[in-house]
């Protein structure tokens, strides 16, 4: 088995540098996703299986299911794409019924990959970002970081002034409560019927929860675009499918910014 190469950033010390932070780092993956692949023993370091809170040493290799892993000693500037996505694609690197997902629209890298920062469920679209920063990408998902997700929603029926009364103040999901920041209707915006669109903002970024909580309330979300998250809004000529890069300054911004 061919051996990989294991380069430490010097600060670490001979102490080495935290496994999942080294990784992510090198744009493998975030945190959180290389934290699972070593508690699910798909992670090892030379002859061991890794562990949470191992440290990786110089000249030791890495590596991920049999496969050994280079690891950048110094990477650049972490890149940033905007992705309109269109419903009907996963937020998925493969899927096992030969579903589209978002990966197969973005441009290669060179080293590393594309890493989602969150999610869009299958019928949602709008925004989303990718970063080849495993870093930039754990801070940007972690939910002390508050960051505000801002969607326009389309209610089956229509909120009525009790039911807006409660999402603002917050419902009881299965996961712990939840609650929106802001919740207004969308005169500028109508249906024929009686679907009613709003906009609502929350500051944390559940599996479906801006769906789950209306459905905590007895109504249903028909449509869920993501238009805004942190200080990125959706281009308003970015169409569905399409990408483009932040420029250097803006991701600049976005890695000293709280939200």
């Amino acid at each position: 088995m061919k051996k990989a190469n294991s380069v430490v950033a010097a600060k670490a010390g001979s102490h080495g540098e935290r496994l999942q932070k080294l990784l992510a780092a090198s744009g493998l993956g975030s945190r959180r996703e290389i934290e699972r692949w070593i508690e699910a023993g798909r992670v090892r370091i030379g002859e061991r299986v890794a562990k949470l809170g191992d440290r990786a040493l110089p000249g030791v290799p890495i590596f991920l299911d049999e496969k050994p892993l280079r690891i950048a000693a110094k990477r650049a500037q972490a890149r940033v794409l905007l992705y309109h996505k269109p419903v009907g694609e996963l937020v998925t690197r493969k899927d096992p019924e030969g579903r589209p997902t978002v990966f197969g629209k973005l441009p290669a890298l060179r080293s590393g990959r594309w890493i989602a920062v969150g999610r869009l469920d299958f019928n949602s679209s709008g925004l989303l970002l990718f970063t080849d920063s495993g870093e930039l990408a754990n801070r940007l998902m972690h939910p002390s970081a508050e960051i505000e997700r801002e969607y326009e929603v389309r209610v089956q029926g229509g909120l009525s002034p009790e039911a807006m009364r409660k999402l603002l103040e917050g419902v009881e999901l299965g996961d712990g409560p939840a609650r929106f920041l802001r919740l207004e209707a969308m005169q500028e915006r109508k249906d024929a019927g009686t679907n009613r669109w709003y906009r609502v903002v929350l500051a944390e970024g559940r599996n479906r929860e801006v769906r789950r909580m209306v459905e905590a309330i007895g109504s249903r979300v028909s449509r869920l675009i993501r238009v805004r998250f942190g200080m990125v809004a959706l281009p308003a000529g970015l169409k569905p499918g399409n990408h483009l890069e932040l420029d250097a300054g803006k991701v600049e911004n976005m890695i000293h910014a709280r939200s």
